[in-house]
């Protein structure tokens, strides 16, 4: 399973029904967007320790970037921005779960559900 970055947000704000959610997962995945990211939003040098050290604990594998993914969240951009408010992190997010063939799991619902093929499965805090 791909988790998109609000979940791991939602951990680090002590949410325990997300962490057991992460824990019970035995492979889990991670867009390098999302690492970005959580990298983004750090503090300091202290907190992108944390996020890596958390990261590694819980054994994500980080998902590159390719030119499919690229070139698919590039359609969802144009196809999904105007009409629904797609952002280029979230397309790349989708996309990369569609070309995994994985289920992508995000509290944020309504960013995603434009995208058809995506498999998502809600995640309510």
């Amino acid at each position: 399973m791909i988790y998109d970055t609000d979940i791991l947000i939602w951990v680090q704000r002590g949410n325990e029904k997300a962490a057991k959610l992460i824990e019970k997962d035995e492979n889990r995945y991670l867009s390098v967007q999302s690492c970005m990211e959580l990298l983004q939003g750090a503090k300091n040098k202290t907190h992108h320790k944390y996020i890596r050290d958390f990261l590694s604990e819980f054994e994500f594998s980080l998902l590159p970037l390719s030119e499919n993914i690229g070139h698919r969240a590039l359609i969802y951009v144009e196809e999904y921005s105007l009409s629904s408010g797609m952002r280029a992190a979230d397309a790349i997010i989708a996309a990369t779960a569609i070309e995994n063939n994985m289920n992508l799991v995000s509290s944020n619902v309504k960013h995603f559900k434009v995208v058809k093929e995506l498999q998502l499965k809600p995640f309510k805090p």
